[in-house]
């Protein structure tokens, strides 16, 4: 196995394979998706020769960075910025349940081949790490038992991070999340003052009594067949309203769970391209 893993990387590093054939040789190796994204966080492939090989491609520059949250916790993160002259509206990327792999670090770096200053921090920081994690189901414990504002300490902090940086316009603040990370978006939406726009990839919402306190316009992208989430969405819309928040939504027919990453077998590129696309004109348009 570690020798097909090895040549699966040197091609990869020749360039005899893109992103997409890379993970499709890789997962059918490791068994799963997880579990590729683990090895390649653990042997920390990820941030570097992937991250080194997608910068390149993409035309941007990328770096692991680590920054402070409170007195006592260093948070890491991927910086993704574009290069050129001037100063970029910025994005906090928020990864799934499983910690911060290279599907988010892409995410991160797509933004700023489009002109966002992108910064996806890693959850589990205050757990050691994605990168120390040994399983995926480890991951996703350790996800789980972090408190709800050790979780949003962490996001406020990057958000103060970001604003700080001399490439980023001050104030133009957004997030995206996905799944556990959409879900911590929403909820981000209702706690800073700082935040000029949300982006919510299949995530739930706050509880109805918290809707009230939503400080930004929010966009929703859902599955239709993610019903434990979907299902939601009708009465959350309502629950905008009343409260005169603005939330734009779409649910894409015969998309689930996890539609929008392409490392995953759930992947739906017709829902996730007009997602993208949906994404990038409601952060244009919000912060600028």
């Amino acid at each position: 196995m570690e020798e097909k893993i090895e040549t699966i990387i040197n091609e990869y590093r020749d360039r005899t394979l893109n992103r997409r054939d890379f993970f499709a040789r890789l997962v059918a190796v490791t068994g799963s998706m997880a579990a590729a994204h683990m090895l390649l966080e653990s042997s920390g492939l990820a941030a570097t020769l992937l991250s080194d090989v997608e910068s390149e491609q993409t035309k941007v520059t990328s770096t692991t960075i680590q920054f402070p949250s409170g007195n006592a916790v260093q948070v890491s993160g991927y910086l993704s910025v574009p290069q050129g002259a001037g100063s970029f509206p910025a994005v906090v990327v928020i990864h799934e349940n499983r910690g911060l792999n290279e599907h988010t670090r892409d995410v991160a770096r797509r933004f700023a081949a489009e002109g966002f200053v992108a910064l996806a921090p890693d959850a589990l920081s205050r757990k050691g790490g994605t990168a120390k994690m040994n399983s995926p189901d480890e991951a996703r414990a350790a996800i789980t038992s972090l408190t709800a504002e050790e979780a949003i300490a962490d996001l406020k902090a990057s958000l103060t991070y970001l604003d700080a940086q001399p490439k980023v316009k001050r104030g133009r603040l957004g997030s995206v999340g996905f799944c556990w990370g959409g879900a911590r978006s929403f909820t981000l939406a209702t706690e800073s003052d700082a935040l000029r726009a949300a982006v919510v990839f299949y995530g739930s919402a706050p509880p109805p009594e918290r809707i009230a306190q939503v400080r930004c316009p929010v966009l929703g992208l859902y599955g239709e067949t993610d019903e434990r989430i979907t299902s939601r969405v009708p009465e959350t819309a309502e629950a905008m309203k009343r409260a005169g928040k603005r939330f734009e939504y779409k649910i894409y027919p015969g998309a689930g769970h996890a539609f929008f990453n392409d490392t995953s077998e759930r992947y739906h590129a017709e829902a996730a391209k007009d997602a993208w696309t949906r994404t990038l004109a409601f952060l244009r348009t919000n912060l600028g």
